[in-house]
């Protein structure tokens, strides 16, 4: 199949899957004019690509999982760790993005939003804590 047709397959974008095959993620064969040619074990990866990535996973990570799912010999305990290297990963941007928000929610609470002058919030922005 034709890699629009691998797009509606998947659901990914043809820039996204020509990606993935610049960076070696996917090898498509190619016809003989050099169109990629698409198969079903092609559009099975590019499916699990999509999935993993929707989960956040890194394009290295990714690689790591798409050998261990071509890995009959593997152990689920390697596709633990990096699912838990993962979750590690997001867990931390949680904690980040919620000191962010308390401390951007306190800083909306000062600030009076009337014609005065003055701005807790830009005071902040301005001083040279961090």
């Amino acid at each position: 199949m034709n890699i629009k047709e691998a797009a509606e397959r998947t659901g990914l974008p043809a820039k996204t899957i020509r990606y993935y095959e610049t960076i070696g993620l996917i090898a498509p064969a190619r016809q003989d004019n050099g169109y990629r040619d698409y198969s079903d074990t092609d559009t099975h990866t590019l499916a699990f690509l999509g999935r993993a990535r929707s989960l956040g996973f890194s394009i290295e990570d990714c690689r790591a999982l798409l050998a261990l799912h071509d890995d009959r010999a593997r152990s689920s305990a390697e596709v633990r760790e990096i699912a838990l290297g993962h979750l590690a990963r997001i867990e931390t941007k949680i904690a980040e993005l919620e000191a962010m928000r308390d401390t951007l929610g306190g800083l909306v609470e000062a600030c009076h939003g009337d014609a005065r002058p003055d701005c807790p919030i830009l005071a902040d922005l301005a001083s040279e804590k961090r």
